[in-house]
């Protein structure tokens, strides 16, 4: 019975993992409509990543990390060897405000400039940062703060 229970977490885990068809990204808008089925309704902070390839086409979506009712650890070594073992050359970052509070905190801009620095030097782009609730999200590339 453990066994069939692991084999079927396992398995809904990889499929919220995966994207089907290489979704291209041109807009926070399709950002928000790959990661809102999965992030919307939760009741604790996590941190996505959204690997993408040259034509801006997702490689993968993954959760980095989940957090408490109010914050979630972010890692940057994680997320450029995943993107690095990807071939990515550029990087989405989004995670949940449970509350329904779409504005960013003053960790949310430190993380978000210390992600963008640190994927310069790897020209690993970071081309959004995306703040998502239940009903609604905010862009930090819509409001010119990458």
């Amino acid at each position: 019975a453990i066994s069939i229970v692991t084999a079927l977490e396992i398995g809904q885990r990889k499929s919220q993992q995966e994207v089907p068809e290489k979704v291209k990204i041109t807009s926070s808008k399709d950002i928000y409509q790959l990661l809102q089925p999965v992030m919307s309704e939760l009741v604790a902070e996590e941190f996505w990543v959204v690997f993408l390839n040259q034509a801006n086409k997702v490689i993968l979506k993954t959760c980095l990390s989940k957090g408490g009712i109010s914050q979630a650890v972010v890692d940057l070594r994680l997320i450029f060897r995943q993107a690095l073992e990807l071939y990515s050359t550029a990087i989405i970052i989004a995670h949940n405000h449970p509350a329904g509070n779409l504005s960013p905190s003053q960790e949310d801009l430190r993380i978000t400039k210390d992600i963008k620095e640190a994927g310069k030097m790897l020209r690993i782009e970071l081309l959004d940062h995306l703040i998502i609730s239940q009903q609604s999200y905010y862009s930090f590339a819509d409001e010119n703060l990458l």
